[in-house]
């Protein structure tokens, strides 16, 4: 097949990756990053119309859409409108994540388990409600915010401050004109993928990912500093609860909503006292899961996806690898409190065959500068590792982070320390 991924990160550089390694497909990626050139060929065409009309004179038998912006922007439905077979969900569909408040009231409106929570335009009404609650407390932006609209305030007047700062546009702009503001959840956090194509799905292993930047889980958020999957912290009793409480009535009522759901349904849950209740839904894979959960497919990842766009995944049995990966974000100097000065990446010759077998980079925030590869972004690339067990898996993560070098390199020491302590 010709198959073209959008997006630029390290998910879009691992599916590319899990699709190269089929050894059957010709890859475009728009607009890829300085590596994804590696694995097929990079385009530079950012109005969707025009990218429809270069897919079909092209012959793009499947697209995979990376980020969830085009898909809030509707990418998916010009496609559609084009004859062209594209995995992702509609606009309408993708407001499960473009807006915290669409996501909230169709989790009430179907029962669905989350947190209790009020959504407002209005500075008294939010006050009002955060007035009745116990700390702490969590503020969301109704938008797109790159993963970065939530606010976990330790008081009520932290969390006042925080939903002012929304609402008048100082925070976020447009993204947060409209809040939520919910209880706060005590338990653990998963991440959970279902790829579907409407009506049915497949549920991927569960994964863990580190959100803050420092180890021990302390400083400020980020886009993610490693992952690890399959989670211990998961059993078959809390996968059923997810598939019968969360997922099937979600695409019941998407379907209700006359917008039914295909492509990535990332469930953030919290697991309280055994029960899972859910945070929020994303419309596309979280990034650094991604890195580790296509590795882990033995089904090659075109048809999954391919299948999926296509409302066949029920004739799809899908199987998982019988290992463990873990992924360690490797960051630029300043990140996440600004940008970094562009650094040459230099990856040592890897001479040991049990890591060259069982390890590879997924790179993101990287540009080819007169034809060296250079960390330009916050997060440059993901070191995963795989094994028989998750200490193997991080044992060889850290192992190929030894062997990158550039000016200003940080990572987390203390990946999957949840399933290890």
């Amino acid at each position: 097949m010709n198959i073209l991924i959008l997006g630029s990160g390290g998910r879009e550089y691992s599916i590319g990756l899990a699709i190269y390694k089929e050894n059957a497909h010709n890859l475009y990626f728009m607009p890829g990053n300085g590596a994804t050139d590696r694995l097929g060929t990079n385009i530079n065409i950012k109005d969707y119309n025009q990218l429809a009309v270069w897919a079909k004179d092209n012959s793009i038998d499947l697209t995979i859409v990376g980020p969830e912006a085009p898909l809030v922007d509707g990418v998916v439905d010009i496609f559609k409108e084009n004859g062209l077979t594209i995995f992702g969900p509609s606009a309408a569909a993708a407001q499960l994540e473009g807006s915290k408040v669409y996501m909230k009231n169709i989790l009430k409106k179907y029962n669905i388990p989350t947190a209790a929570f009020i959504e407002t335009s209005n500075e008294k009404e939010a006050f009002d409600f955060i007035d009745t609650m116990n700390e702490p407390i969590v503020v969301k932006a109704d938008g797109l915010c790159a993963g970065k609209g939530v606010i976990i305030a330790q008081t009520k007047d932290e969390a006042k401050k925080a939903a002012s700062e929304m609402l008048s546009g100082v925070a976020f702009g447009d993204a947060g004109t409209s809040i939520v503001v919910e209880e706060y959840l005590d338990g653990y956090e998963l991440s959970v993928f279902a790829i579907c194509d409407g009506e049915n799905y497949k549920v991927l292993p569960a994964a863990q990912d580190h959100k803050r930047v420092g180890d021990g889980d302390t400083g400020p958020n980020t886009g993610g500093m490693g992952a690890y999957a399959p989670t211990p912290l998961v059993n078959e009793d809390i996968y059923k609860k997810i598939e019968e409480r969360v997922i099937k009535p979600t695409l019941k009522g998407m379907q209700n909503e006359g917008a039914p759901f295909e492509g990535v349904l990332f469930i953030g849950v919290m697991v309280v006292k055994g029960e899972p209740i859910i945070l929020e839904y994303n419309v596309r894979f979280g990034d650094p899961e991604c890195e580790i959960l296509m590795p882990l497919l033995a089904t090659p990842v075109s048809e999954l996806f391919y299948k999926g766009a296509t409302k066949q995944l029920d004739k799809l049995d899908i199987k998982i690898k019988d290992e463990f990966g873990v992924g360690v974000v490797m960051a630029s100097g300043n990140y996440p409190y600004g940008s970094s000065t562009p650094a040459e990446i230099i990856v040592d010759e890897i001479v040991d065959e049990d890591l060259l077998q069982n390890s590879h980079i997924s790179f993101a925030g990287v540009e080819k500068i007169d034809d060296k590869l250079m960390a330009t972004g916050g997060r440059v690339l993901v070191c995963v590792g795989f094994g028989k067990s998750i200490k193997e898996a991080r044992d060889r993560a850290y192992a190929l982070c030894g062997q990158v070098h550039f000016a200003g390199k940080k990572c987390r020491s203390d990946i999957a320390y949840q399933a290890l302590k």
